[in-house]
């Protein structure tokens, strides 16, 4: 077991290359960049510049601001002037010291941007994935043992209608309905404008009271998911020979379900886990943006937007090693459930 776990440990370098120089490929030939983007904004001063400009002669009559060296300057400052493959190993050989270059739109390192948004995405990736496990495990449990009673067919219409709702999607309609019309919840953000002026239990009260309707948005999708596949798994194993032979001997069915069936169940929701540790830190694009959560997922929709690349090259570092060693724990987690596995 030993020698297949250090064997995904190495695979993490090749599969790592591959997906950073294909997204990096791309950043090179997607137009929108930080060199056009001076060459707009230059463009744009110079049409509120009025029409003295637009009388004078040159590169100013061929709609160009800026001199093929100003472009050139411009591109050996962003380094789009070299090869790709030499401009990749450049960026790489830095990312290797731990150096994430500094972001194109506002000039800070890309380490210090995303260093302090990780605690608020990890602060809402905890309290879901605390909630996700808690609630679904035992829901799962009740409906598989209570299958076809109003309590499954009632919790089932709920668990659909949250699935057929994408979380941001539920995130706007709580706001709708809980901030907007009835100012029960704010509108957004983390914590109110005198949040420093409060006292410790009032700043306690305020990150809840911001908490709560993102929290819902967060858990919804991934608790639908959760609840059906322990339901499922378990409603499997309880038809199983070996159960039908625990009670034939004299157990009680509780006593069959949680001694027998049970650990056996948890064995789909293990693989799950490790695939959910890119989330826990790197949030949710869609949801903080609806929220104004300045957290990771918003720092990366908007990297995107702004065609920020080191910044969207540094959050793709992160998440995905993260994914890759989440692959490694879901792996040491059913390692841990079945001991009937054994890789080799």
């Amino acid at each position: 077991m030993t020698a297949y776990f250090i064997r995904r440990l190495l695979l993490i370098i090749p599969t790592f290359l591959g997906i950073t120089i294909m997204v990096f490929a791309i950043t090179r030939f997607v137009p929108g960049g930080p060199v056009e983007r001076m060459i707009s904004a230059a463009r744009q001063m110079q049409t509120e510049g009025g029409s003295g400009i637009s009388r004078g002669s040159g590169r100013e009559n061929s709609g160009q601001p800026l001199s093929e060296e100003q472009i050139q300057r411009l591109k050996e400052y962003y380094g789009f002037d070299k090869p790709l493959l030499q401009s990749y190993f450049a960026w790489l050989s830095k990312v290797m010291v731990g150096d994430l270059g500094k972001s194109t739109r506002y000039y800070d390192p890309v380490w210090n941007m995303i260093t302090e948004r990780i605690p608020i995405s990890l602060y809402f990736g905890m309290l879901s994935l605390v909630l996700v496990y808690g609630v679904c495990i035992p829901l799962g449990i009740a409906k598989a043992v209570r299958h076809r009673s109003g309590f499954d067919n009632v919790t089932s219409i709920i668990i659909f209608v949250g699935y057929a709702i994408p979380g941001w999607v539920a995130g706007v309609m709580l706001l709708v309905v809980f901030a907007s019309r009835t100012d029960l919840f704010p509108l957004g953000g983390f914590t109110s404008d005198i949040f420093y002026e409060l006292s410790f239990m009032e700043k306690i009260r305020d990150i809840s009271w911001h908490t709560t309707l993102p929290l819902l948005a967060y858990v919804i999708g991934s608790f639908t998911v959760m609840t059906l596949l322990m339901k499922n798994t378990l409603m499997d194993h309880l038809s199983s020979d070996y159960v039908r032979t625990a009670i034939a001997k004299g157990l009680s069915f509780k006593q069959a379900v949680f001694r027998h069936a049970l650990r056996n169940s948890l064995i789909p929701i293990a693989t799950h886990f490790g695939n959910n540790i890119s989330v826990v830190l790197t949030g949710s694009f869609l949801i903080e943006k609806v929220f104004n959560i300045n957290g990771m997922g918003l720092l990366g929709y908007e990297s995107v937007v702004d065609r920020d690349y080191p910044v969207v090259m540094g959050i793709l570092v992160i998440s995905s090693l993260l994914f890759m060693i989440g692959n490694i724990l879901s792996d040491i987690c059913v390692a841990l459930v079945d001991p009937r596995v054994r890789f080799q």
